[in-house]
């Protein structure tokens, strides 16, 4: 499939939301996959502070806080999972953000537990979706494949689908061609 001429001229912008209890390869591998392949990627916390700590103890700096996020000049939003994500559900910014994207068709992706504050957000309904095993049976439509993709909702089954995830969500927004071309320089695929 080729790039189409137009998805190359503007420059593509994704926001990725972190939390402290991230699953970290979750969150960075694609992040590093999207920088690779010329998107804006803008990790955003939840908190009024930058500083992330994941759940393997690792800790990272966000680029923004969410709270200082126009999220709709974004593209794509991006929930990693972890055990930090499920209680993002009863977030009203988050909320917001995620139904205000699938109401506008903007890429929407989630990953490992994350699905899961996408079906309780109301967006997949009617939908097929996948997630972590622990959480799969509670999203209305499930599905056991590694990667699904449903309209503009991009779902996935946890860190070990991260790098194809990461390549999957570039594909959708730079190309198949500059996904491809990433996925060969770290031989992924």
């Amino acid at each position: 499939m080729k790039t189409d001429p137009e998805q190359s001229k503007q420059p593509k912008h994704a926001l990725v939301i972190v939390f402290d209890g991230i699953e970290e390869v979750e969150a960075l591998a694609p992040v590093d996959i999207l920088r690779r392949a010329g998107v804006e990627t803008v990790m955003a916390s939840v908190g009024e502070s930058k500083q992330v700590e994941g759940r393997n103890g690792i800790r990272f700096q966000a680029d923004q806080s969410l709270s200082e996020i126009d999220a709709s000049a974004f593209d794509m939003v991006f929930l990693p999972g972890g055990p930090g994500v499920l209680p993002l559900a009863k977030n009203a910014l988050i909320t917001e953000v995620i139904q205000s994207s699938d109401h506008e068709s903007k890429f929407v992706a989630a990953i490992c537990a994350a699905p899961k504050v996408l079906a309780q957000a109301g967006i997949l309904e009617n939908r097929p979706a996948t997630g972590h095993s622990s959480v799969r049976s509670e999203l209305p439509v499930p599905s056991q494949d590694r990667i699904v993709q449903s309209d503009h909702i991009i779902t996935s089954q946890g860190a070990g689908t991260a790098i194809e995830f990461g390549i999957k969500l570039a594909a959708l927004l730079v190309g198949e061609e500059t996904a491809q071309s990433v996925a060969d320089s770290i031989h992924a695929i």
